[in-house]
């Protein structure tokens, strides 16, 4: 294990030559899904079947992580932070060595979950970059990962992973599942499954690329899409109850459950703002006014103009 100052990492170097990978974890300390994925795939992958390189790093943030906490001790969120600042708060301190890690890269996969507060279908997404080529390849990417919604969202996005890929013209992808306090087994295993079969995927091992179906590829090139905190916050503080399911189809108009004071003599609907796919929902039954609720794929928007691999 090798350790820059204030991020561990994990540097896999294959028998053959070919591209650097680099596969984050652990931005928000919170996500513990992608943390498990990450350490299993030290055992996974195989040097002498590498072609290439790969740095693994678990747990990107490690003051948040210590803290139980999407956030470090400067309360900055450091998937808002990059590309951060050498002389900054911890927060831009990490985001600076994580963009130098990304930019000694040739790809990226950037692991996340809903945290302490959400729980999140399994989907993977990229921004839609301006360099046809790069898009191309974030498509493949996203797609050979493996999960059933694929999500191309606005390039315009700051301050993230992918903006500072963006930016070093580093192909990049992130991908969503899970959350809510808990480590789902089946996320930790899908994860490493599907950063193994984008190395296939990448001509980086042999091993076969996932075929499973995606159920939805959809790509929103409106400024804000892609940020999941906007949608369908909630208009009073108090005990949220859903009333949908990961990966259940709403209209606009249609309840997603109730919010109710704290005697229970006040209860307010929320309606679901868009038609769609449910993607995310809170799962902490205390919600303060204008936090967010859930997140809604628009399923009704267009999927990629080319056909991707």
């Amino acid at each position: 294990m090798s350790s820059l100052s204030l991020i561990n990492s994990i540097v896999i170097t294959g028998q053959q030559p070919g591209p650097h990978l680099l596969i984050l974890g652990g931005v928000h300390g919170d996500e513990y899904e992608p943390m498990a994925a990450i350490r299993s795939l030290k055992k996974l992958i195989e040097p002498e079947e590498l072609s290439g390189k790969v740095t693994l790093v678990p747990v990107v943030n490690q003051p948040a992580y210590e803290r139980s906490s999407r956030c470090g001790p400067d309360e900055l969120d450091l998937a808002r932070t990059f590309p951060g600042a050498p002389d900054g708060s911890i927060s831009q301190q990490i985001a600076h060595q994580a963009t130098q890690l990304i930019e000694s890269a040739d790809y990226l996969i950037d692991l996340h979950t809903g945290g302490l507060i959400s729980d999140l279908a399994p989907f993977s997404g990229y921004c839609l970059h301006s360099d046809q080529t790069i898009l191309e390849t974030q498509r493949k990417m996203a797609r050979a990962f493996g999960l059933p919604v694929v999500w191309g969202t606005s390039a315009e996005l700051q301050g993230r992973s992918l903006s500072a890929a963006r930016d070093a013209g580093v192909p990049a992808i992130y991908a969503e599942w899970g959350g809510g306090s808990r480590c789902l087994p089946e996320a930790v295993s899908g994860y490493a499954a599907g950063c193994l079969s984008v190395m296939s995927a990448l001509g980086m091992q042999e091993t076969p690329v996932k075929t499973q179906p995606i159920q939805y590829h959809i790509e929103d090139n409106r400024e804000q899409s892609g940020h999941l905190q906007l949608q369908n916050h909630a208009p009073v503080s108090g005990f949220f109850e859903p009333a949908v399911k990961l990966m259940e189809t709403v209209q606009a108009g249609d309840s997603l459950g109730t919010i109710c004071s704290l005697l229970g003599d006040e209860i307010t609907t929320i309606t679901a703002s868009q038609t769609g796919v449910i993607l995310g929902l809170r799962t902490l039954p205390y919600v303060k006014q204008d936090e967010w609720l859930a997140v809604i794929l628009e399923t009704d928007r267009p999927a990629p103009s080319t056909d991707s691999p």
